[in-house]
C-alpha cells in the first residue's frame, strides 16, 4: 500500500506554471511590497509637486494620463517578462539604481523636477533588470521611454519655438477661411473675424500641443507593432506635420464657433471641446496616413 500511495503521488500530474508563477518565483512577497512602496514613497510627493504644487504652472494635464498608459503597456508586457530564462544582474542594478536615486536626490533638494521625472526611468529599469537582466528591460523599452513623456520642456525651448508655431498656424487658417469668403484678417497672432478678435495662444498652437500629440503618435506605431522599421519611423516623423494640420482644424473651429455663434462660446465650454477634437482629428490623420502607407509602400516595407 506504502508503494502504491508513493507511485499514484509521484505520477500526479503537476499544474502548468502560469505567466504570475514564472514572473514571481525569484520575488519574495515581502520584497515586491517594499519595492512598490519605495517606488510610491520616492514618486508620489513629485507628481503632487508637479500637479498641484510649486512646479504646477508647467504641467500640461496629462501626465497622470501618460503613468497610466504606461502602467497598461508594462501589464500588457506581462507575459514577455515572464517567458524570459535569463539570470539577474545584480551588478547592473546596483549602477543603474545608484544613478538614478543620485539624479533623484540632486532633482530633489535643487527643486529641479526634470531631473526627478527623468530618474524614474533608471529607478523602474533596475527592477526587471535586477529579475531577468537587460532582456527584461529590452522587452520594457518602450513604456519606460514613453514615460518621458510627463518630463515638461524647458520653458526656454517652447518660448523659442511656439511663437514660429502660432504664426504659422495663424497664417494656414486665416488664408483657408479667407479662401472661403470669411471676412477675415490677421495681425501676428491676432485674428480678426467680423467685430471678433482672437488670439492663437500657446495652448492651441504651442510646443507641448505638438509634444502631446508626438506621444499619441508613437503609442499608435507601438501599439500597430511593425515589423518594418521603414513604415514605423516614417509614422513617427509624421507625427509633426499631422499635429500641425490638427492644430489649424482646431484653431479654424473656434474661429467659426466665435463667429457664428458668438464670443461666449466660443470661449466656453467648446474652447475645451475644440481640444478633445485636436486629438480625434489628429489620430484620423495618423489612421489615415497609416493606411496611405500601406497602400504605396513596396510589401517588404509594408508590414
Amino acid at each position: 500500500m506504502p508503494a502504491m500511495a508513493d507511485l499514484a503521488t509521484a505520477t500526479t500530474p503537476r499544474r502548468p506554471a502560469g505567466w504570475a508563477d514564472r514572473l514571481l518565483a525569484p520575488l519574495d512577497p515581502v520584497a515586491a511590497v517594499l519595492v512598490v512602496m519605495g517606488v510610491l514613497l520616492l514618486y508620489v510627493p513629485t507628481y503632487w509637486d508637479l500637479l498641484y504644487g510649486f512646479w504646477s504652472g508647467q504641467s500640461q494635464g496629462h501626465e497622470p494620463l501618460v503613468v497610466m498608459i504606461c502602467a497598461w503597456l508594462l501589464w500588457r508586457k506581462r507575459e514577455d517578462v515572464a517567458r524570459l530564462d535569463q539570470p539577474g544582474a545584480p551588478r547592473s542594478t546596483a549602477l543603474v539604481l545608484g544613478f538614478g536615486l543620485l539624479m533623484y536626490v540632486f532633482g530633489r533638494t535643487q527643486q529641479f523636477v526634470r531631473l526627478e521625472l527623468i530618474s524614474q526611468v533608471f529607478v523602474l529599469a533596475a527592477i526587471p533588470l535586477y529579475y531577468r537582466g537587460w532582456a527584461g528591460v529590452r522587452q520594457i523599452w518602450f513604456p519606460l521611454f514613453f514615460l518621458m513623456f510627463v518630463v515638461p520642456l524647458p520653458y526656454a525651448a517652447v518660448m523659442a519655438i511656439t511663437s514660429p508655431l502660432k504664426s504659422a498656424v495663424s497664417v494656414v487658417a486665416t488664408t483657408a477661411m479667407s479662401a472661403l469668403g470669411y471676412p477675415i484678417g490677421r495681425s501676428g497672432v491676432v485674428i480678426t473675424i467680423g467685430q471678433y478678435q482672437l488670439l492663437v495662444a500657446e495652448a492651441c498652437a504651442g510646443l507641448q500641443t505638438m509634444f502631446t500629440l508626438e506621444a499619441m503618435g508613437l503609442l499608435y506605431t507601438n501599439l500597430m507593432a511593425y515589423r518594418s522599421a521603414v513604415r514605423s519611423v516614417i509614422l513617427a516623423v509624421m507625427v509633426v506635420p499631422v499635429a500641425f494640420c490638427a492644430n489649424v482644424v482646431r484653431v479654424i473651429i473656434l474661429v467659426l464657433i466665435t463667429y457664428h455663434l458668438g464670443d461666449e462660446v466660443g470661449q466656453g465650454f467648446v474652447h475645451g471641446f475644440a481640444g478633445m477634437v485636436l486629438f480625434a482629428v489628429a489620430l484620423v490623420f495618423i489612421m489615415g496616413f497609416d493606411r496611405l502607407l500601406g497602400a504605396v509602400l513596396p510589401e517588404r516595407f509594408a508590414k
